[in-house]
């Protein structure tokens, strides 16, 4: 019997929707994570990007515990001297909603051409429309 490897030819993927409004943000990215990276299927290869597309709406209405939103610091450089910008994760839900989702999820693909191209499967919306109801995504149940 010979072991089975994907090839891009045999990957199906299929669009999921996740309501992130009330979810908690590291529960939530890693589920995202997992289904971005293929990990819920049976055909799971490291080396083959076979993850599916997921769209989150309500991304500024997640939740956090504990002191999160007035202790988590997100940064940025603008590569000048001194130009290191910190941000608290409660002026980051208010100025990008988006930021937060996307910069959790990120931490937990891989760091290569592969999770590039997996991040790019995900698309985040700070309110409860989205233009992709013409893929008719199923909606992601999260625990």
């Amino acid at each position: 019997m010979k072991t089975f490897a994907p090839t891009p030819n045999d990957i199906e993927r299929t669009w999921y929707v996740v309501d992130a409004e009330g979810q908690t943000l590291g529960r939530l990215a890693s589920k995202i994570a997992q289904v971005l990276r293929g990990k819920h299927k049976p055909i799971f290869a490291p080396n083959v990007d076979c993850g599916d597309y997921v769209v989150v709406i309500n991304a500024g209405k997640i939740h956090v515990t504990g002191n999160r939103l007035d202790q988590k610091m997100y940064y940025r450089h603008s590569e000048y001297p001194g130009g290191l910008t910190e941000t608290v994760l409660r002026d980051q839900l208010q100025r990008h909603p988006t930021r937060p989702i996307e910069s959790a999820v990120k931490g937990m693909l891989p760091k290569n051409k592969l999770g590039r191209a997996m991040i790019k499967k995900m698309k985040i919306y700070a309110g409860a429309d989205h233009p992709h109801q013409a893929q008719s995504p199923a909606v992601l149940e999260l625990l």
